[in-house]
């Protein structure tokens, strides 16, 4: 019989509900219905094996992500990118230990790759009960550092997509320090997603140490290739910071999320929820600045929790600002929670 999502399936729903309820705390039955039903079609549709590996895998390998950061939600959470072949002796490594050990110190969790170099330092700052470790099979290089080595909260992928999702779904902020191509391709890759709206803002901090061009070549780079052809926009810059030390660093992460707590899209809007509220003079005056990335006859109001986020009983107790984004500038977007923090 050819499946389908919707309730016409007959025996088959019957099965999956009766399979549903054998086993014992399914929390969302209606997603876990539909995976059911996904892996039933694509072994239905598929006579290529390795796609149906490549699946299973993958779904393998994000259920254990979710166990595995799951206990941890509530503590906020800094990815550390960098080379695997920078040494102990350079002055990378020192301040990526120090970076780990004052994330720690300010209550911030850090995400590593798991591997040796500017990996291994946070990992080194920060200790083993501040640390996850999102290692990646390679046939060189890649092995767990001796930090993370037997820690429950190392895990080890196949893929690297899946790997890149652990990356960013997980983090707060990203802090980059200098790299091969894995650290560009991270760099970019993250700055893609928050400027397209795939992924919402965060603190995205580059790293150099004071006699280092790194970063500030790469950014001349952005300037001179990227922005004067208009392949990216004056307020794309908006999205990222160059610092030169790791108290520097933790500082931009911290004023982040000094007033911001978070967001969402509630039936088309932005909702930001803050820790403190502003007030009626502080949110006319983001409507002047931002008037630009509003849609038409947008608006900027404070608000409680909307009946979505009570429904899932989300953050309700923090006041709101709800905004009629026009979800184009994304850079834009990140001024005005600069902006909201600074007030």
């Amino acid at each position: 019989m050819k499946l389908h999502f919707t309730r016409t399936n007959g025996p088959a729903d019957e099965a999956i509900d009766k399979l549903i309820e054998l086993s014992d705390g399914i929390r969302r039955p209606e997603y876990v219905r539909e995976m059911i039903l996904a892996a039933l079609k694509a072994g239905q549709e598929d006579d290529d094996s390795a796609d149906l590996k490549l699946m299973n895998t993958t779904l393998k390998e994000m259920r254990f992500t979710s166990k595995v950061f799951g206990p941890y939600r509530d503590k906020r959470k800094v990815t550390v990118f960098g080379s695997a072949r920078t040494q102990p002796h350079e002055p990378s490594y020192e301040m990526a230990r120090l970076f780990g050990q004052k994330l720690a110190q300010a209550g911030y969790m850090v995400i590593t790759g798991g591997g040796g170099g500017i990996m291994q330092a946070a990992n080194e700052g920060a200790g083993p009960e501040h640390s996850f470790g999102v290692n990646i099979r390679l046939p060189f290089e890649q092995h767990p550092n001796p930090v993370l080595e037997g820690n429950p909260r190392l895990i080890t992928y196949k893929y690297f997509f899946n790997r890149k999702v652990a990356f960013l779904k997980e983090a707060d902020a990203v802090a980059l320090f200098p790299g091969g191509f894995g650290t560009l391709d991270e760099a970019m890759e993250t700055l893609t997603l928050v400027q397209t709206g795939k992924r919402n803002p965060l603190p995205l901090v580059l790293i150099d140490d004071p006699t280092c061009t790194y970063w500030t070549e790469f950014i001349q780079f952005v300037e001179s290739e990227l922005l004067s052809r208009s392949l990216i926009s004056p307020s794309d810059f908006a999205l990222f910071e160059r610092v030169e030390s790791p108290e520097a660093a933790v500082a931009k992460i911290n004023r982040f999320y000094s007033r911001y707590h978070s967001m969402r899209y509630v039936n088309g809007q932005l909702v930001f929820r803050l820790t403190s509220p502003l007030s009626a003079n502080n949110i006319q005056t983001l409507k002047g600045k931002f008037r630009d990335i509003l849609l038409p006859q947008g608006d900027i109001a404070s608000s409680g929790a909307l009946p979505a986020e009570q429904e899932d009983a989300d953050v309700i107790d923090m006041p709101r600002l709800v905004v009629d984004f026009n979800r184009h500038d994304f850079g834009r977007l990140r001024s005005m929670i600069d902006a909201i923090n600074d007030f």
